[in-house]
């Protein structure tokens, strides 16, 4: 778990081949919650749960919860907390959780390293938790947008650019 006076991010290895797969996933995720929140958020205390799975438990996890039985990238689950929490308490806005396997495969087909992958899919999730959407093409535009800004401040290149040229 990191903390600091602004935030907490827990990230927790579900799967063990994550930890040969990345170098430093603990830290990655960290620093990508990180920058979301320090741009985006101005509650004086908030959570946030990574999880690293494998693309077996996420299957699992889009089935049950979004009626989808297959593996994804990333699957965000916000708490839907809006109100100011009790005091001393922090805002916990949820769970962001990746799939080793699918990550894998996405980063090999498009040239990307491993790290700069997981780092955009937890933006990604991160951006979900705080409201970001891509159902409508605005808020799809609106969110790579932000995507790509914080990637960038995280030296990350755009993901989007692979998208357009393939």
């Amino acid at each position: 778990m990191d903390s600091d006076s602004s935030h907490t991010i827990e990230v927790t290895i579900e799967a063990p081949a994550w930890q040969s797969a990345v170098t430093d996933p603990l830290q990655l995720c960290r620093r990508a919650v990180s920058a979301v929140l320090s741009r985006e958020v101005s509650a004086a205390a908030v959570e946030v749960g990574v999880v690293l799975a494998d693309d077996a438990r996420v299957r699992a996890l889009n089935r049950d919860f979004r009626g989808q039985d297959r593996a994804t990238n990333v699957l965000s689950f916000p708490t839907g907390e809006t109100a100011a929490p009790m005091v001393g308490q922090p805002l916990v806005l949820g769970d962001v959780v990746v799939a080793l396997e699918t990550m894998q495969r996405e980063a090999t087909a498009d040239g990307t390293p491993l790290g700069h992958h997981l780092t955009h899919l937890v933006v990604h999730g991160t951006l979900h938790l705080l409201g970001y959407d891509h159902e409508s093409d605005d808020e799809a535009e609106r969110m790579e947008a932000r995507e790509v800004e914080l990637l960038a401040a995280l030296g990350v290149a755009d993901p989007y650019l692979a998208e357009i040229a393939s």
